[in-house]
């Protein structure tokens, strides 16, 4: 039976029913199939059809349909395309302002320390144009950015380590304690370092070191960036003391120990702090936080040292209030929202930095003084970001144009005109440390005399 229903599959006929097309005529048409298997076995299948014969068109009439139907295709196919095209324009321009107002939350809530800083959920910024004789006239155009490598990544892992190597230490006398700071690649420890002599005395450390992803780019610039106040001795500097570097091992960087931490941190966590938190600090406080910086800058200054990073984030506190200044080894891992890239794949404090760094990246102890200018207005704001709602891109169009940071609430005249003045677009034009300790120094007496 099965090879029979396989003959009777495979076999296959085929009736064609033509139409004249003389006329127009529709007919039923009845095909009778006999099947016989055996001689008991026989079926009758019947097939009915109704069989439609138009007449057929003249030759224009043949064309006229397809043409026009065609034509009517691509319209349809355009106006689709047009609106596909308009939707995705559409949702461009919305993504893209939603990538800005996430960048400006950000900004304002910055990565915290693993001690659970929260941080101001809004910031409202106003700006100012200061009209002083040095501030240049609005124009349509302005000189583009100019591009330079870091120099930082041409210095090999190796030639890094050999820098640091009369510094270096055995892993086995650092202990890592907590998680200070962490970042995409970075972390700050609270550490111990033994005595080498004595192993029973300890010494509390900063431990600045690379997670197992980091790169050898990021591995390198780390090490080098903190030697960038190696050697120098003030009562306001932090540099590095020792490093570890031992093979199959990420390299660690130590610091001497501030109770308090980063003084950007420290800031914020005062302005969120209580009226009766032991940690709020009055304005007569962070004047002398201010003249600490000074002092420690204008010694850079007079050793012929270019900072580049000055800024809170880049400063530390202990519990008497003593602040010190510190390189800025992982400062765009560990802030982020501070720094932007311009085009080269090379991260900026662009908010930070003097007009003339912006253009034509000329560092000098003037752009340091601009730098200092905004990190006292941090100082005023208790770690606010400046700049917050401008462009990266659009930061040295708005300060050739003689737009500043406004007055910060509460921020005495006199201490707004020491920022002004360090904000000036002529470098010479702008105070030198020493000065700045001055007057400071003579602000912050007249503060106590009042108190």
């Amino acid at each position: 039976a099965w090879e029979i229903c396989v003959n009777i599959a495979k076999a296959m006929f085929r009736v064609d029913l033509f139409c004249s097309g003389k006329v127009d005529g529709e007919v039923v048409l009845t095909v009778q199939l006999n099947l016989t298997i055996h001689s008991n076995n026989f079926t009758v299948l019947n097939f009915k059809r109704r069989k439609i014969c138009p007449k057929r068109k003249t030759f224009c009439q043949n064309l006229s349909i397809p043409t026009t139907s065609t034509r009517v295709f691509y319209i349809s196919v355009g106006v689709c395309c047009a609106v596909i095209f308009l939707v995705a324009i559409v949702l461009a321009v919305m993504h893209l302002h939603s990538m800005k107002r996430v960048e400006l939350d950000d900004s304002v809530s910055d990565s915290g320390s693993s001690q659970g800083l929260s941080q101001p959920s809004t910031q409202t910024t106003q700006y100012l144009r200061a009209d002083t004789p040095n501030n240049a006239s609005a124009v349509t155009s302005y000189p583009p950015l100019r591009i330079e490598k870091n120099d930082l990544r041409s210095v090999s892992l190796l030639e890094a380590k050999a820098k640091v190597k009369d510094i270096s230490i055995s892993r086995l006398r650092v202990t890592l304690r907590d998680v200070l700071h962490e970042g995409t690649f970075g972390r700050i420890f609270h550490g111990v370092l033994l005595d080498e002599k004595d192993p029973a005395k300890e010494k509390q450390c900063f431990v600045k070191t690379v997670k197992d992803h980091a790169s050898e780019v990021q591995v390198t610039m780390m090490l080098t960036e903190s030697c960038k106040l190696r050697g120098l001795h003030h009562r306001n500097l932090l540099p590095i003391c020792h490093v570890c570097t031992e093979e199959g091992e990420k390299p660690m960087v130590l610091l001497p120990y501030m109770d308090w931490g980063n003084l950007k941190l420290f800031l914020r966590q005062c302005k969120l702090a209580e009226a009766n938190n032991p940690q709020a600090i009055s304005q007569q406080d962070l004047v002398h936080m201010a003249i600490q910086i000074a002092c420690g800058m204008s010694y850079l200054a007079r050793r012929e040292v270019i900072h580049k990073d000055l800024a809170s984030r880049n400063c530390v506190i202990d519990d008497s209030m003593q602040v010190k200044i510190c390189d800025n080894a992982l400062s765009r891992d560990l802030f982020p929202m501070d720094y932007h890239c311009l085009g080269d794949n090379e991260n900026r404090p662009v908010r930070w930095m003097a007009l003339e760094s912006l253009l034509n990246h000329d560092f000098s102890s003037a752009s340091d003084v601009w730098a200092f200018g905004v990190t006292l207005w941090e100082l005023m704001t208790l770690g606010q970001t400046p700049y917050v709602d401008i462009d990266p891109f659009e930061m040295a169009a708005y300060l050739k144009d003689g737009y500043r940071i406004a007055q910060p609430i509460n921020c005495p005249d006199e201490l707004f005109a020491v920022m002004a003045c360090c904000w000036a677009l002529d470098p010479e034009e702008r105070p030198k440390f020493q000065q700045l300790v001055q007057c400071l120094t003579e602000f912050h007496a007249a503060l106590g005399a009042y108190v």
